[in-house]
């Protein structure tokens, strides 16, 4: 299997050096150590130090000031090559957690049509439930647990949780994992602040389940004609500033518990440095 490359590069020139390279050896263990264990991926992550030289063969994850109002984070060259952009918020660590959903969702579905199909799904009572029939899912395998509660950490780093291909299981199987960190807990599950799109068999148009504010119940959206170069272009475009909009953040208490970690990394490592003197 070919090996991709992804490069993190910052074009705000607003995140210090030792912070990008961090992020982007955590980056690397999630995509040699855990997506494999349940996608076909073989890949890399570096730390690109100028924006303006892109390896030839590098996917670029670019951190961003801000995106148009029609723009997701997935992209694609003229010559329909993948690439992402990351907003960077001064002060706030989520776009280490957005690297990494742009990352992962990259690697699993280059070109941003894959589509799997399994049980079809609704909304009952402002709950989502299994439904009649059966639908075409788009693979976008951070969307449904994409909310900063469900991340993890590698070496202080808080990245995305990520569905495995269990998630579009027709049942509960004994034993399987249906994400990584285990916060899905059945097939087809919408954990709040996440979302999930699909092509409606009828009408041949997308459709999708979105949970944007986790004290309210999930809706239902009719999304039309899918537009543009690719299904996840067009999701993106309609949904990717809304699924922001009451993002659930990470509890203070998590917050301080990861700084204290990260600190004390650093602390060890600069007592190690000691000993090659």
């Amino acid at each position: 299997m070919l090996a991709t490359k992804v490069g993190l590069v910052d074009t705000t020139g607003t995140v210090d050096t030792q912070t990008m390279a961090a992020v982007a050896a955590a980056l690397n263990v999630q995509v040699t150590r855990d997506l494999p264990k349940y996608w076909p991926v073989s890949a890399s992550v570096s730390y690109l130090a100028d924006p303006k030289k892109i390896p030839q063969g590098v996917w670029p994850v670019q951190l961003v000031r801000t995106l148009p109002p029609d723009e997701g984070g997935f992209h694609m060259t003229r010559h329909n090559q993948p690439y992402a952009k990351v907003i960077v918020t001064p002060g706030s660590e989520e776009w280490a957690v957005d690297a990494s959903h742009e990352t992962i969702e990259m690697l699993i579905d280059p070109n941003g049509n894959r589509l799997q199909t399994s049980n079809s799904i609704e909304i009952a009572n402002g709950k989502i439930q299994d439904g009649t029939g059966r639908f075409e899912y788009l693979v976008e395998a951070c969307d449904p647990c994409e909310a900063d509660p469900y991340t993890y950490t590698i070496d202080g780093i808080a990245v995305s949780d990520f569905i495995t291909p269990h998630f579009y299981d027709p049942n509960v199987t004994p034993d399987a994992r249906y994400s990584f960190t285990g916060a899905v807990k059945h097939p087809r599950q919408i954990l709040p602040g996440g979302y999930i799109s699909w092509v409606d068999p009828v009408t041949n148009e997308m459709q999708q389940i979105l949970w944007v504010d986790p004290n309210q119940p999930p809706v239902l959206r009719n999304l039309g004609s899918a537009t543009g170069g690719s299904l996840r272009l067009f999701i993106e475009s309609q949904t990717y500033h809304k699924s922001r909009e009451k993002r659930e953040a990470l509890k203070p208490q998590a917050k301080a518990e990861r700084a204290v970690y990260r600190e004390a990394l650093a602390a060890a490592a600069m007592a190690r440095a000691n000993h090659y003197k």
